[in-house]
């Protein structure tokens, strides 16, 4: 295991405590709505997490299967980190138009967080610049040493955002802000500073599960635990292979990620809009029909998803997935234009396309009550909890 260090020069704690508060000012001019600090020890987080891999509830992101040692002991990412200063970036805009796609299943449903530009990049810049200019306040004397991430390497965010009091972990396993729900991104900085730390929050799920009972595919179990394999987000975006035939009418006209659970959730009532432009919907993709996006070829998918995270799934996963979408659309108008990219399209996807006809022809095939049902009660979570968003 390596040893945290801190830098040669002592610090007072009043000291300490000013470069906090500075990191936490400098966090807020840069876009950034919370800074706390946490130690970097992940004991309790790190088993839980490496029974969840171990019971398979990752799926195939064989990622989360390497460099666990990573996962356990910070500084062995980063030699001489002793805290985690984790940030908090919210993410939704002002167009969020959530009950558009869940009352007109012509139209596509994608995650609130991939409308816009890819936040990893945007995210990253920042968190630099935030570091990057803490240090300037110091005395040249101190050895500073850090490393910022963004979704990017083996890091226990979620652990870190925890014992930060950033949030507490809700049944949906994303962290929940008391004062903001839960539509943010976060982000960490590893630092050699012992600053001091902040408090765990209160866990304020309380009896509510509104998340688990609402998911289309019921993959949030008990104990804050996601079944993965299960998980819309995964199906549309990690998953390479076929989706699953018994959750494909599950699905609806979800074609990347999924955000039921947090529209789900009451405390998203309290979620804050961002000032970002760069998370405001491109090409209108917050109302834009599957039609249309089915019409785009591959190289109008390459253009009009550069710079967002879309973007990565590759061309014929985006097929996949919509024809997923188009098949449970109940659009019988639909089936020649899935018939027309059929050649060119591989065979994991002519697959679906063929799928997605079926259900089309027999609109009455697959019973969709059980869906319906839940559609129409988020609905009515949203129109009730979220009027500001609907």
């Amino acid at each position: 295991m390596v040893n945290s260090k801190p830098p040669e020069m002592p610090l007072t704690d009043q000291q300490l405590e000013q470069i906090k508060q500075t990191a936490v000012k400098l966090a807020k001019q840069h876009g950034f709505q919370d800074l706390r600090v946490s130690d970097t020890n992940t004991s309790g987080y790190f088993e839980r997490f490496k029974q969840w891999v171990d019971d398979g509830y990752h799926g195939c992101m064989s990622f989360l299967e390497r460099n666990q040692e990573l996962r356990q002991n910070p500084a062995e990412l980063h030699p001489n980190s002793c805290r985690v200063l984790s940030l908090r970036f919210d993410y939704l805009n002002d167009n969020a138009s959530f009950t558009t796609p869940l009352k007109d299943k012509s139209i596509a449903n994608i995650s609130r967080y991939a409308l816009g530009r890819d936040y990893h990049k945007l995210m990253r810049k920042r968190l630099q610049q935030v570091i990057e200019e803490l240090k300037s306040t110091l005395n040249d004397e101190l050895d500073i040493d850090y490393r910022v991430f963004v979704d990017s390497a083996p890091v226990l965010e979620t652990a870190f955002a925890e014992k930060s009091g950033l949030g507490w972990k809700g049944k949906h396993t994303l962290i929940i802000n008391k004062d903001a729900g839960s539509w943010f991104f976060l982000g960490e900085i590893f630092i050699n500073l012992p600053l001091p730390v902040d408090e765990p929050g209160e866990d304020m799920c309380g009896g509510c599960t509104s998340c688990i009972t609402l998911c289309p595919t019921n993959a949030i179990l008990d104990d804050r635990k996601i079944d993965a394999r299960r998980c819309i987000s995964y199906l549309t975006i990690e998953n390479q292979g076929a989706i699953p035939e018994e959750l494909r009418p599950l699905m609806g006209n979800r074609i990347y990620g999924c955000d039921d659970c947090q529209l789900a959730c009451p405390w998203n009532r309290y979620s804050k809009q961002t000032q970002i432009d760069d998370f405001s919907p491109r090409h209108n993709l917050h109302t834009i029909s599957l039609e249309t996006l089915w019409g785009w070829d591959e190289q109008e998918f390459l253009d009009n998803f550069q710079g967002s995270p879309i973007r990565r799934i590759g061309y014929q996963n985006w097929l996949r997935n919509l024809a997923v979408a188009i098949g449970n659309s109940k659009q019988p108008a639909m089936i020649e234009p899935l018939k027309a990219k059929y050649e060119d399209a591989n065979e994991m996807v002519q697959e679906h396309i063929d799928w997605a006809i079926d259900q089309l022809s027999n609109p009455y095939k697959t019973d969709t009550s059980t869906i319906d049902k839940k559609t129409q009660k988020l609905i009515h979570c949203v129109t009730v909890m979220l009027p500001r968003d609907a």
